[in-house]
């Protein structure tokens, strides 16, 4: 079985790009330079239209961290709302308690709204005051499918160890660990087969010149592509 290749996607040109290059799904985002922010529902709904592969949308109302009060959960769970009426895959979404745990009652109000959307938990989990912990909690919720991770680090390839132990913490649950932040075209084929996991996610890695804020390259695209499809298994 082949890695699964997701690819962050700002405009309706880099989903294009990415889409013929090989991508298996995108996370669409605005303001990347942030971390990433809610998109405008124009930029959604062009977006689904324009790529036949699964959209997944970050819901997140501001970069100012993770804990959020309740004005913030009244404009998240709009936009959920939002994003599922447009026809999109899923929503990409995280968010931490004062004590640095999942935020439990946050999260099950936001699966609720998602009403069977896909649900990634995002970076905010390397935030978490323990990963595992973390972890375990996210299992428990049968909505999340995937939990992006950079294994606390801010690059994952400082963190194979923790990534390792993290796949085998989710081995055979319905949640995928998704690898990602610094992943490398030169450095993705060792990574993936030294930490077994089944899914990895790139934003500057595959961009011009591995700026964040340039447009997604198609050869960069589909090289990540070659090299996952290479070590299938």
């Amino acid at each position: 079985m082949s890695v699964l290749l997701e690819v962050i996607a700002t405009t309706v040109a880099d989903a294009r790009v990415a889409a013929r290059a090989g991508a298996d799904r995108l996370e669409l985002v605005t303001a990347m330079g942030e971390g990433g922010l809610t998109p405008s529902v124009g930029l959604i709904e062009a977006v689904v239209d324009a790529v036949q592969i699964p959209v997944n949308v970050i819901v997140r109302p501001h970069s100012r961290g993770f804990v959020y009060d309740a004005d913030d959960y009244a404009v998240m769970l709009r936009d959920i709302r939002a994003v599922k009426a447009v026809g999109a895959n899923g929503i990409v979404i995280g968010m931490l308690d004062g004590d640095g745990a999942i935020d439990r009652a946050g999260l099950t109000r936001a699966c609720e709204a998602a009403d069977g959307l896909a649900i990634t938990f995002h970076r905010a989990f390397d935030e978490a005051r323990d990963l595992r912990e973390a972890l375990d909690v996210l299992l428990s919720f049968d909505a999340v499918t995937n939990v992006l991770t950079s294994g606390g680090k801010p690059s994952v390839l400082q963190a194979e160890a923790t990534i390792s132990e993290l796949v085998r913490q989710a081995a055979g649950s319905h949640c995928t660990v998704l690898a990602g932040a610094g992943l490398t075209i030169d450095a993705v084929a060792g990574f993936v087969q030294s930490t077994r996991v089944d899914a990895v996610h790139f934003g500057s890695g595959v961009r011009v010149d591995g700026n964040g804020l340039a447009p997604v390259e198609q050869e960069k695209v589909a090289r990540v592509r070659a090299l996952l499809d290479a070590i299938a298994r």
